[in-house]
């Protein structure tokens, strides 16, 4: 039997890919902070879509949360074909605002985990007939934005980690996909400390997590390589590109500051 690993599987768009290969009766290991939530999610999925569903409640900014979550799958002879890093977070306000470890714990979750699971995994991923990493990115991966500094920067690191790597397994048996959405309704805004002026911007734009998943799994199953789920989102990535990149980070700041 194969399973897809997701992190940050307790809530939005970790929750709605899970759901979504439910639906394709692929069997789940979830893996998330919140136990509570994992347990009733996993026990919505089994009797919903009738597959396996497993979970394991881990903090990602733990230093050894990677081996953990690859002991666990090792020790209960979980064969994983599919790895989703989607668990990440964002911190807004002025840099300063946070401390040293705030910064880290951050950058932890968003960078250091996803490429510790892909080191761990990919061995055994490569193994697979066919397996697949996706990863989720964010559309602040495309340029510097103040306030949110440290957590553009680290959707950047992913984008760019995501797009190297696929270029190194291109002859092999897995494909990378990294999966850039835009404002999304999910519980992002609290958690990150947005404020009001960007918060009704993206609420103008936001897309359901329903829409990323399907959008998500489909382009990871064509392989593709590089995803920006909207034509809106896709369109403000292409103008981060041509304009001036003072014009668009004086954009970006006036929103979150």
């Amino acid at each position: 039997m194969k399973y897809a690993l997701i992190t940050g599987a307790s809530k939005g768009i970790g929750k709605a890919i899970a759901e979504e290969l439910a639906k394709r009766k692929h069997p789940l290991l979830l893996i998330a902070r919140n136990e509570q939530l994992l347990n009733e999610t996993a026990a919505v999925f089994s009797n919903t879509y009738q597959v396996p569903v497993h979970y394991l409640s881990v903090d990602l900014s733990e230093k050894e949360a990677a081996n953990t979550i690859f002991n666990w799958c090792q020790s209960n002879n979980y064969s994983v074909d599919i790895l989703v890093n989607n668990a990440g977070y964002g911190l807004s306000g002025l840099f300063e605002k946070y401390t040293a470890q705030q910064q880290a714990d951050m950058m932890a979750v968003n960078m250091t985990a996803p490429v510790e699971l892909t080191a761990l995994f990919l061995p055994l991923l490569k193994q697979q007939p066919k397996a697949y990493i996706l990863n989720i990115a964010s559309s602040a991966a495309y340029q510097a934005v103040p306030y949110l500094s440290v957590y553009a920067a680290t959707k950047s690191f992913l984008l760019s980690f995501s797009r190297g790597l696929q270029y190194e397994l291109k002859k092999s048996t897995v494909s990378v996909t990294c999966v850039s959405p835009g404002a999304t309704d999910t519980d992002f805004p609290n958690r990150a400390q947005v404020g009001a002026k960007a918060r009704k911007a993206g609420e103008k734009l936001n897309m359901q997590p329903g829409e990323v998943s399907e959008i998500a799994i489909s382009k990871m199953f064509a392989q593709k390589r590089e995803v920006i789920p909207g034509m809106v989102n896709k369109l403000s990535a292409f103008m981060a590109w041509l304009l001036p990149k003072a014009l668009v980070e004086k954009a970006a700041a006036s929103l979150y500051e």
